[in-house]
């Protein structure tokens, strides 16, 4: 997979899973609360994922149309999720399971593109970090683990697609040394795509809780929470919903960019109901039809001329515009009853339809048409209507009831999420 075939991959799941999973407290525990790497090893004599299942994680990723995983192979706590020479603090140690590896052989089986997480710094080996960065000998001791680290797993598992480094506090690219970082393990595998977070830009960038795409563009990714936290947290039920999560594909999409949506299992393995629900829900949407209206988006304009355009269209109660070629996609977010209205058209509609209703009844006069609508709409998820146009549509509204014939501002300068 080069570059640009990740850049169109459009969506996948990022699974944080670890020791920390057991305390249910979100992934940075052992860093907030400053438990010890003592304390750790007791919390990893009960480690014991009988519910994780890699086949039903990849399957879940198929139902909800993903097309790739990311797995955390060791966080910030330093907890190996393989089986590693260099250390007997991991899995294989506390539970006789090499949950990589199950991850990798059940991505394969399902089809699906694999990336292998990895945190460059833990909290767990010594020396550790802070030691590397006080003491010169403790930094060449670092520098060696922190390498002999990666490539044992880059040796273990072989091909993956994706290497993801994180954990990149507290050095930069040079202390990192990761130009030769990189380039040794391409030696191990010559078609691997790195992501920006050992100091380098990389394949590819990750913004992180944000959507935002590079300027100039390249390939990208934002790596989104479900609810607040990456790791599993007991108490924390703040969770987007299937419409949120649409509204983000579809950010990304514009920008040519993907979304790596996170899970993060409890402490025995098992998936939150709650992240599974949304996932099948949007998984839905995109084999109706969302999928391939990402595939080649662009945002809707306001007319040029007189007016000033906007970067990404306008904004309507009922959802968001998209165009691509003579065709408009109206996503209703929120179904607007049984006729849809919308204003300020700047072409000829030559007919309406939307994906399970087939055609649809609609009237235009002048710049506003009106669309009749099946009540069983309103039980659909995201609704895309499908505007067949005579010519590459726009739309123009202002905050007036009338459009001014005469030179005017932006009524709406608002900088978008993305920038197109």
């Amino acid at each position: 997979m080069d570059c640009l075939e990740f850049a169109e991959l459009r969506y996948g799941m990022f699974i944080h899973y670890g020791l920390y999973s057991q305390l249910g407290r979100g992934e940075w525990v052992m860093n907030r609360e400053k438990i010890s790497p003592e304390q750790m090893r007791q919390v990893a004599v009960n480690f014991k994922p009988e519910h994780f299942s890699a086949r039903e994680i990849c399957q879940l990723a198929v139902d909800g149309s993903m097309k790739y995983l990311v797995f955390t192979t060791m966080h910030h706590d330093g907890f190996r999720l393989y089986p590693s020479k260099l250390t007997d603090f991991h899995s294989w140690q506390y539970c006789g399971r090499d949950l990589v590896r199950e991850i990798v052989d059940a991505a394969r089986e399902h089809d699906l593109r694999i990336g292998l997480y990895h945190s460059l710094n833990n909290w767990f080996d010594q020396p550790d970090a802070v030691a590397a960065l006080e003491n010169p000998d403790a930094y060449q001791q670092f520098i060696s683990n922190t390498f002999a680290r990666l490539k044992e797993l880059l040796k273990l598992f072989t091909p993956i697609d994706i290497f993801w480094y994180d954990g990149w506090w507290p050095f930069n690219a040079e202390a990192w040394q990761a130009e030769r970082m990189n380039r040794e393990l391409r030696e191990i595998q010559p078609g691997l795509l790195f992501n920006g977070r050992n100091g380098l830009p990389g394949d590819f960038r990750t913004p992180e809780k944000h959507l935002t795409a590079p300027e100039p563009w390249a390939p990208w990714e934002a790596c989104m929470t479900l609810n607040e936290h990456w790791g599993y947290h007991a108490h924390d039920e703040d969770w987007k919903s299937p419409r949120e999560v649409i509204r983000m594909l579809l950010t990304c999409a514009i920008g040519k960019g993907n979304l790596l949506l996170n899970i993060g299992p409890r402490g025995d393995g098992s998936i939150p109901e709650a992240s599974s629900d949304i996932i099948r829900q949007v998984g839905t949407w995109l084999k109706n039809g969302g999928m391939e209206l990402m595939q080649n988006i662009t945002p809707m304009r306001f007319s040029p001329g007189l007016r000033q355009p906007s970067e990404n269209g306008d904004w309507d109660p009922a959802g968001p515009f998209y165009a691509q070629g003579q065709r408009m996609f109206w996503v209703l977010l929120y179904f607007p009853g049984q006729q849809a209205v919308l204003t300020g058209l700047e072409m000829n509609v030559k007919e309406v339809s939307c994906r399970n209703f087939g055609r649809l009844k609609f009237i235009q006069k002048e710049d506003t048409i009106t669309i009749n609508l099946p009540p069983t709409m309103k039980k659909e998820l995201a609704p895309t209507l499908i505007f067949d146009c005579d010519r590459p549509p726009s739309i123009y509204r202002t905050g007036g009831m009338r459009t001014p014939n005469v030179t005017h501002p932006r009524y709406d300068p608002v900088k978008p999420d993305i920038k197109y």
